[in-house]
């Protein structure tokens, strides 16, 4: 049984290592044409990210790989591969209830990182990356990588879903946890601006809590930071890409409480070594 349960959580820090290699450096290769120069001078912070993110894969794959093992040889969780064991309008109910479960545990551990001593203990690593890119994705502490490693074991073992209906909610939180950080928005204006992006969180509204830190605590969805008065919506990136263009770069125009307006752009998180 050991021997089956370490090839188990072997194999699965494997898959996850992988894939954060493959999607990151899509994104990364993505980022380089339409973007280029944007990630220059960045080749050492680049490889502490990704030196980051494989200590991540294992912390991450560990878990899973366990309970990938008891899944198949005990039935320990509530996977399940019959598409007809429930009704079929469970299959995007169940999707829902995982994101939102999901981004609600994101978002207050996120905010208990950023209390001053867990900060300076286990998040900084992951703000270290002014301004991060899609390597970043993954880049954290072993402290914050836990936290985040337990989430989805925790909900397959108490919420029913289809392997498939779990395969996709990994797979948007892949995604989002990549292109939120490159730095770039890859996703049609509709997604991040307008009636359905003041609810969607994408890298537009990421990269300002990157900036300034304070804020823009959520994975997926604004509703916790709107609800909790943590929401300073959302960026644009004009002053990263002037900078990779070497165009000459405007100066901020003051916000109403004196913060930089959204033309500030991600780069202005590297002066910000203040955690709120």
């Amino acid at each position: 049984m050991l021997l089956a349960v370490t090839l188990s959580a072997l194999a699965m820090t494997l898959i996850v290592g992988v894939r954060y290699l493959l999607v990151s450096g899509a994104f990364a290769v993505a980022t380089r044409a339409k973007h280029p120069g944007l990630y220059r001078g960045l080749d050492a912070q680049v490889r502490r990210e990704i030196a980051w993110s494989l200590a991540s894969a294992a912390i991450y794959g560990i878990p899973a790989g366990v309970l990938a093992w008891g899944w198949q040889a005990h039935g320990w969780t509530r996977v399940y591969g019959d598409v007809h064991a429930y009704p079929l309008w469970y299959l995007p109910v169940s999707v829902a209830l995982y994101l939102v479960l999901h981004d609600t545990w994101f978002y207050w551990t996120h905010r208990w990182m950023h209390r001053p001593a867990v900060f300076k203990a286990a998040h900084a690593v992951h703000h270290a990356s002014r301004p991060p890119t899609a390597w970043a994705a993954m880049a954290f502490h072993p402290l914050e990588a836990v936290t985040g490693a337990v989430a989805i074991p925790l909900l397959v073992l108490v919420i029913p879903i289809h392997v498939g209906a779990l395969g996709f909610v990994l797979a948007v939180m892949t995604v989002m946890g990549v292109t939120n950080h490159m730095g770039w928005e890859v996703f049609p204006r509709f997604m991040w601006h307008g009636p359905l992006g003041g609810w969607l969180i994408t890298a537009s509204h990421h990269q300002r809590h990157h900036e300034r830190y304070g804020c823009n605590y959520g994975l997926y969805f604004r509703f916790w930071d709107r609800l909790c008065g943590t929401d300073r919506g959302v960026g644009d990136f004009a002053r990263t890409h002037a900078q990779a263009a070497g165009r000459p770069i405007a100066r901020p125009v003051a916000g109403p409480r004196g913060d930089a307006a959204a033309g500030g752009g991600a780069g202005a998180g590297r002066g910000a070594d203040r955690a709120a």
